[in-house]
């Protein structure tokens, strides 16, 4: 199959299915340099690449909805806080091993994340 015919199949999946795909191609690609990489930089890669379970963020996506809509009950509200920690949590393990990966490779965080291809996000 071309690069071409995979980009098209991967233009037809859902938003669920297309997280999937990413998440297994990083996992692919941090396992592939995994072979030339040292057991601790392979390691934290797969940290990175990990990113926010699939069902978290979709029942995350649900509540802000509802949240956004005034529909939002008290519990779901909680929840909603919950789900939100969690993300955070993640990012900030996520963060963590980007800035560990950077101190082993003695690059500043955005030389490394522009090599990984990571775009850092801003809030308005």
């Amino acid at each position: 199959m071309s690069l071409e015919e995979l980009i098209q199949a991967a233009n037809q999946l859902n938003e669920t299915d297309l997280d999937q795909l990413l998440h297994q191609v990083a996992i692919l690609r941090a396992r592939r340099k995994a072979n030339v990489l040292s057991a601790e930089e392979a390691q934290l890669l797969l940290k990175i690449n990990q990113g926010v379970p699939t069902d978290l963020r979709a029942r995350y996506q649900e509540l802000r909805q509802k949240h956004e809509a005034e529909t939002l009950t008290t519990a779901e509200h909680e929840t909603l806080i919950q789900l939100s920690n969690q993300i955070e949590e993640i990012g900030a393990q996520r963060l963590a091993a980007l800035a560990q990966l950077a101190q082993l490779r003695q690059v500043s965080l955005l030389d490394l994340m522009e090599t990984l291809g990571i775009q850092s996000v801003t809030y308005a």
